[in-house]
């Protein structure tokens, strides 16, 4: 079979596709005089997609513009054009990070004339980055950062299965690498008959791609080599063309592709507790070879690395701090110590020498003698704080849709700080989409919290502890029992009182800023602290 993806095939057909977008060049504009085309980013020939950059002329804005080029002539070429034009409509009403917002669908008669030789045209926010392609024409992408990037765009697809839409990313020039390192579907408009399925598959394909810079799906841009087939026509493994490929990764690549045999990966949630585990293992391999070697930056010439070694400086500072409160405690504990033994040995003797005051109390505050009939002032007690307790469970709590990253919620009650959990990346801060995102816990019995510490590193990011009733209360049903702003790579909220409950919340009020004009939070670990 040839493995570069039916050259030939439909070679006519695609001619006549090609006379047709011809025209379709810089400078012209489209979509009833609004849209300026300015750069062409690929052509999905499959669908007969001419993917551009354009010049929004009313709202003086860059957008994304999917061109569907064909006769209007052709009621099958039509037929199929309407249908993909309805698919991204529907996602229109779909909000992720992984996904660029759909802004408006155009279609015959209604913002696109026969003249134009266009089918429709979907608008979509312009996706600032690079291309996918482009990334993956100088060298594979380093194992553990193409975890990271197709774990996030798997959290895309996870989000967008629960909610019933196909996002049809199984097209490379429809991706782009946005600057904070994370792939994001820049050109929605899905197949006509594109499947969840199909979606899964893309993933694994994606993942095949930044790890050999070869496609393994049909339908493949010309500028990409297609991968090669085994004599059973099956994918050759990632591993045998890049040694350097984790076994585990090459493994899902290929299972993910792959229809036939019992071990195929079929879900996105599948891949995203194998690409979770994966990257930790492959993350926390190169921080012992960073420590055992120098904290100067490798020098290997790995074109990609993930933004770990921010967690990393912060892992340090957790662990100086831990050694920190090691002997802080140590001291008080010998000293302690010496003062039970100077009791001992004194006994109720008051004639062992005169009392040396060592600290003597003000005059303003200082206690009342233990004779003294009046009160000492009122103050708030401040409760012992007891050993942390771990809960039993936790998950995304989004009482207005579906969760957040779900499957990356118990990281934040694993133990460990650089394994994190992060919101959905937002256009709008809180609470113009919606009221919050948060972590709900359970305990397998109430406890009486008083303290919640918070391993994050998001700065602008404020945060409610709430009790609750139930595992997945209403938001009105539940009680704001403390509250914080996580500014520190650690930070302690001390409930207003000692609160007992089986659930608590920590609720998200305000993201913080993801640098690029956008909004997002991650918490690495979530300590519970009950009154001693």
């Amino acid at each position: 079979m040839d493995t570069r993806r039916s050259e030939q095939a439909g070679e006519a057909s695609r001619s006549g596709i090609r006379a047709q977008g011809g025209s379709l060049a810089p400078g012209r504009v489209v979509g009833d005089g609004r849209y300026r085309l300015l750069a062409q980013f690929g052509v999905d020939e499959r669908a007969a997609a001419h993917l551009w950059r354009a010049r929004d002329g009313q709202l003086k804005r860059d957008v994304a513009l999917t061109l569907l080029v064909g006769d209007p002539a052709d009621p099958e070429a039509a037929r199929l054009a309407r249908r993909t034009l309805e698919r991204a409509a529907h996602a229109s009403k779909f909000g992720h990070g992984g996904v660029a917002r759909v802004l408006d669908v155009l279609s015959l008669g209604s913002g696109v004339t026969s003249s134009e030789g266009l089918l429709g045209v979907v608008v979509a926010e312009w996706t600032k980055g690079s291309d996918l392609v482009d990334l993956v024409a100088q060298r594979p992408v380093a194992p553990a950062a193409a975890a990271r990037m197709v774990q996030a765009l798997a959290e895309a697809v996870e989000h967008a299965h629960q909610n019933g839409l196909v996002l049809g990313l199984d097209h490379p020039q429809r991706l782009r690498l946005t600057p904070n390192g994370a792939l994001k579907l820049a050109f929605p408009g899905p197949l006509p008959e594109a499947t969840l399925r199909d979606d899964v598959k893309a993933l694994g394909a994606v993942l095949y791609l930044l790890l050999t810079g070869r496609w393994a799906l049909p339908g493949g841009p010309p500028a990409i080599p297609a991968a090669p087939l085994t004599p059973q026509g099956l994918v050759v493994p990632p591993r045998t063309l890049v040694p350097a490929v984790p076994p585990e990764l090459s493994s899902l690549a290929v299972r993910t592709i792959e229809d036939g045999g019992n071990g195929g990966i079929r879900t996105s949630s599948a891949i995203l507790r194998v690409l979770g585990q994966v990257a930790d293992e492959e993350e926390r391999t190169q921080l012992i070879k960073a420590v055992g070697d120098s904290d100067e930056a490798p020098a290997d010439g790995t074109l990609w690395t993930t933004k770990k070694p921010v967690k990393d400086v912060a892992r340090r500072r957790k662990l100086a701090f831990g050694v920190t409160v090691l002997v802080v405690a140590t001291v008080v504990i010998l000293a302690w110590g010496g003062l039970m033994l100077i009791n001992l040995f004194q006994g109720d003797s008051k004639a062992s020498g005169p009392t040396i005051n060592v600290a003597a109390p003000s005059s303003q505050n200082a206690p009342p003698p233990a004779n003294s009939a009046t009160p000492p002032p009122s103050s708030p007690a401040q409760p012992k704080i007891g050993a942390a307790v771990t809960p039993t469970s936790a998950s995304v709590y989004n009482p207005e849709g579906s969760g957040d990253n779900s499957g990356r919620a118990k990281n934040t009650i694993d133990g460990d700080p650089g394994t994190t959990w992060r919101t959905d990346q937002y256009q709008q801060q809180l609470p113009v989409l919606k009221s919050g995102v948060g972590i709900v816990v359970s305990f397998d019995n109430p406890v009486n919290l008083a303290q919640v510490k918070i391993t994050a590193d998001s700065p602008g990011t404020k945060v409610e502890i709430r009790s609750a009733d139930s595992k997945n209360p209403k938001l009105a049903d539940t009680k704001v029992v403390g509250s914080g702003d996580l500014n520190a790579a650690d930070t302690t909220i001390t409930l207003q009182q000692p609160t007992q409950s089986q659930y608590f919340i920590v609720w998200i009020t305000q993201l913080g800023d993801d640098g690029n004009g956008g909004f997002i939070s991650q918490i690495g670990e979530l300590s519970f602290l009950p009154a001693g």
